[in-house]
C-alpha cells in the first residue's frame, strides 16, 4: 500500500511529465522528487519512471502502480466510512421490499427526505406480490416490507403494524358482456367470464390470487398497473383498488359493478424482523407510522387521471 505522499509524486509525475514540474506541484527540490522516486523503485524492485530525454514519466508499470493505489486508497477510504457508520447505529445497506400494490412514485419524497440525513446507508427497493412479500421478509431478502396483505404470518422475531385499508371495486370494460347485467353479479355470472389477477411472486408456494370464482379462467399479469391496463381493454374482468382507477370510472372507460358477494377492504402491513433495528430501519419506521404518508400509499395514485 502507498502512502498518500507516493501517491501524490506518482500523480505529480504523471501530470508534470518532468522532475522541475512536478518538484513545483508538491513544493519540493528536484533532488527531493529524484530521491523518493529511486526510493519507490527500489521498494518495488521494478522500473517506474522513464527518465530518458530529460523527462520523467511514467513507465506501464508506474501508470499501473499509480492507478491501483488510488483505486485502494479509494476503497480504504470507503471502508473506513462504512465501518465509523455501523459503528455509530446506521446499517451499512436496508433493503425495502413493497407490495406491488403501492407506486414507487409516493415513496420518493421520503427517499429524497432520507438522502437528506447523509447517513452513507444505500437503499435497496424492490417489489413483490402477495405471498411473495411475506416470503422476502421470511427467506433474508428484505429488512423491512411495506404494504403487504393478509394476516402476518409465524416468522421468528416478527414484527408488524397497520398501514392502512385499500378499498376494491369491481370493475369491467363498458363493452364486456358484464357491463350489460342488471342488478349485482352472481358467482356463477362471473365464473363464466376470465379473470385479470396479479400473478403472485411466491417462490415457495403455489402463491395466491384474490377475487378467482373456483373454475374460473384467469390471465395473470406481472403488476396492477398492468391488470387495470387489461380490465380497461376488455381481456377480463375482477376486483380493482378504487382510488387508482377513479378517473377511469368518472370517464367510463370502466364500469363498476355490484356483486352478490363483495369483496372486504384489505388491511396492508409493515413488517420487520425485531432481531436488527438499525437507525435506517428506525428512521423509515418512524415516517410510515405518520397518518398522511400512510394514507397516501395506501390509497395510490391515480395513474389515469
Amino acid at each position: 500500500m502507498l502512502s498518500e505522499d507516493e501517491l501524490a509524486l506518482l500523480e505529480a509525475i504523471r501530470e508534470g511529465g518532468s522532475l522541475s514540474r512536478a518538484a513545483a506541484r508538491l513544493g519540493k527540490a528536484p533532488s527531493t522528487i529524484s530521491h523518493a522516486a529511486r526510493q519507490l523503485e527500489g521498494r518495488f524492485d521494478a522500473l517506474l519512471f522513464d527518465r530518458r530525454r530529460y523527462r520523467l514519466q511514467l513507465t506501464p508499470a508506474g501508470h499501473l502502480l499509480a492507478d491501483e493505489a488510488a483505486r485502494l486508497m479509494q476503497d480504504v477510504a470507503r471502508m473506513t466510512q462504512r465501518v465509523r457508520q455501523v459503528a455509530s447505529g446506521w446499517e451499512d445497506r436496508l433493503w425495502i421490499v413493497t407490495d406491488e400494490v403501492l407506486e414507487f412514485e409516493l415513496l420518493m419524497p421520503v427517499i429524497r427526505s432520507f438522502d437528506a440525513l447523509q447517513s452513507g446507508v444505500a437503499i435497496r427497493l424492490t417489489h413483490e406480490v402477495l405471498s411473495g412479500t411475506w416470503e422476502a421478509l421470511r427467506d433474508g431478502r428484505a429488512d423491512v416490507i411495506v404494504g403487504a396483505t393478509n394476516e402476518p404470518p409465524a416468522i421468528p422475531g416478527l414484527r408488524w403494524f397497520e398501514l392502512g385499508v385499500v378499498e376494491w371495486v369491481f370493475a369491467v370494460a363498458p363493452r364486456h358482456p358484464l357491463a350489460s347485467v342488471e342488478g349485482p353479479l352472481t358467482r356463477e355470472r362471473i365464473s363464466a367470464h376470465r379473470a385479470v389477477v396479479v400473478a403472485d411472486s411466491s417462490r415457495g408456494t403455489a402463491g395466491r390470487a384474490y377475487g378467482l370464482v373456483g373454475g374460473q379462467a384467469s390471465l395473470a399479469v406481472p403488476s396492477m398497473r398492468a391488470k387495470i391496463l387489461a380490465q380497461r381493454e376488455g381481456l377480463g374482468v375482477g376486483w380493482l383498488p378504487r382510488y387508482r382507477v377513479a378517473s377511469l370510472l368518472k370517464r367510463g372507460e370502466l364500469v363498476e359493478k355490484r356483486t352478490a358477494d363483495p369483496r372486504e377492504p384489505n388491511t396492508l402491513y409493515v413488517a420487520w424482523r425485531g432481531d436488527h433495528e438499525g437507525r435506517a430501519l428506525q428512521w423509515w419506521l418512524d415516517q410510515l407510522k405518520q397518518p398522511r404518508l400512510a394514507k397516501r400509499l395506501v390509497q395510490g395514485m391515480d395513474l389515469f387521471a
